[in-house]
This record gives structure tokens, sequence and C-alpha cells, in this order.
């Protein structure tokens, strides 16, 4: 794109119109872990996304030959994962500090990929950033460790919900979507159900899930399908990059959660780390622009 090529405005409307949907479900999701527990959110989020997004999609099976199957299946146990432990990260911790921790996820790839030593700058201040943030003893405000544990578990199931997901997306993104959100039901709804769930919620509550799942999955996968068919990838993942801020400011709106100067700083890192890995990378960082969903 030259710099004379005006971005489209709709495109560029809906990839942050998706990013405030996946930050206003995850600050509706925190809230409503303190009422279910964040492996029967999971459960419930991931069930009721399969089923919209099997509506939606209709998978053709008839592609489904070879090894797909298994890469589907391998996929979507990444993103049940995920799901999983990027809930049981914001039960711990501030909704800004837990995204900036999973972002490290697709960084780590970034670090794969590295060329040059320039290029390694941009990992370099993810670590510096994940320094801030560890507990380490004495410390005023110390976060949760489990919290920040169960953060880095997310990050490390989205970078494998990237690497598995361009096999999977061999069938086509929209039946590998759809058949690996099924995949991971087989993560959640066990991990609900050794949690101790003795009785399905109330209506209610699944209506709130409901809300959940459509503004955490449907909707933006809806809009990020529309904005990354016109937008570069580079800007798509520039964007991305910018999750953990919104995240925070959906936590400081929505839940009243502040964040401590060092926390803030933390967070800043690791935007900037991530902003530098889609600006510089070569080919541009496509994990960057293949937003989790969560």
């Amino acid at each position: 794109m030259s710099p004379r090529e005006a971005l489209p405005l709709g495109a560029v409307s809906a990839i942050l119109a998706a990013q405030v949907s996946i930050h206003v479900g995850a600050a509706l999701a925190k809230d409503l872990i303190g009422e279910l527990g964040a492996e029967t959110l999971a459960a419930m989020r991931t069930l009721l996304a399969a089923v919209i997004l099997l509506l939606l999609v209709r998978p053709r099976l008839s592609r489904l030959s070879g090894r797909l199957p298994v890469w589907i299946m391998l996929y979507g146990l990444a993103l049940g994962g995920m799901n999983l432990l990027i809930y049981e990260a914001f039960a711990r911790l501030p909704l800004g500090v837990a995204v900036g921790v999973e972002i490290c996820g697709p960084l780590a790839i970034a670090l794969g990929g590295a060329r040059d030593r320039k290029e390694l700058a941009w990992p370099g201040l993810a670590a510096l950033g994940l320094l801030v943030l560890i507990p380490w003893p004495g410390r005023a405000h110390a976060l949760d460790p489990v919290g920040l544990l169960a953060a880095l578990g997310a990050a490390a199931c989205w970078a494998l919900y990237i690497l598995l997901g361009r096999r999977a997306a061999q069938a086509g993104s929209g039946t590998a979507v759809a058949l690996g959100m099924v995949a991971a039901c087989l993560v959640t709804l066990p991990a609900a159900l050794a949690s101790g769930l003795g009785t399905l919620p109330a209506l209610p509550l699944w209506g709130l899930a409901l809300v959940v799942a459509v503004l955490s999955s449907a909707l933006p996968y809806a809009l990020e399908m529309h904005a990354m068919a016109a937008l570069p990838a580079r800007i798509v993942g520039l964007v991305a990059s910018t999750t953990p801020a919104m995240a925070a400011l959906s936590g400081y709106l929505l839940l009243g959660e502040a964040l401590t100067p060092w926390q803030i700083l933390a967070i800043a890192l690791l935007i900037a780390a991530a902003a530098g890995c889609t600006l510089t990378a070569r080919p541009p960082v496509a994990g960057l622009a293949d937003e989790p969903l969560t």
C-alpha cells in the first residue's frame, strides 16, 4: 500500500469494533467468573460459541481428508486451553495484566522467526515487561503467582493456536474455527465437571454467557474476517498489539480495576514489543493478527 492510498474506513472501523467487542466481553466474563467460576464459564462460553459458529458457518465435512481432522482437533484443544487458562487468569489478575502476559505467545513465535539481532529487541522488551510483573518477594501490590502462571499458560496455548491454525485452515477458515470450537469443549467441559459443577446454571446465567460468547467469539470473528480481507496484515497486527491497553481500559471503565504505575509500565513495554514485531518483521508477523478471541 502506497502512502497516498487511504485505508478503507469500513474495514478500519470493523477491526476496532472487533477489539472493543472482545474486551467488553472479557469484562463481562470476569464479572461472571465470581458467580460461576472460571471453569464453568469457559465451558458455557465455548459450548455456546460452538453452537453459534456451527449454525453460521455450516462447516464442510467433505473437505476433511488426510490429517486435517487431526490438525483441527489439536487446534481446538489449544483453543480450549487458551479459553480456560485466560479465564483462570481473569479470576486472579487485572484484565490488562492478564491480556498483556497472554500476548507473549505470538511474540515467542516472532522470536523464533527473527532473522537479525535488531528483531530480538522486541521479545527482549516483552521479557522486561514480564520481569516488571513478576511478584518478587516483599514487593508491594504483588500479583497472584497462580494468575500469572495461568496467563503464561494461555500465552503458550495462543502460540499453539497460531501454529496449529495454519494447518487446520486448509479446511477453510470458517470450517476450522467452527469445528475447532467443538473440540475446545473437550477441554473446558471436563474442567467444569472436575471443578465440582453439580447442577446446570440458572437460565439467566446462560443468557449472560451467550452474550459473552457473542461478544468474545461470533461478533469479532465476523468483523475481523471483513477487516482482514481489506487491510494489510501490518495494520491488523498493529491494532491487535494494542489489545492489553484496551483490556486495561475495559477493566478500568467497566470493573473499576485500577493499575499500579509498575503494571502500566509493564503493559506499555508489552504493547511496544508487539507493535515493534508487527511493524518490523519480514514478512509481517501473522500471529499478532490472529486474534484468539478470548
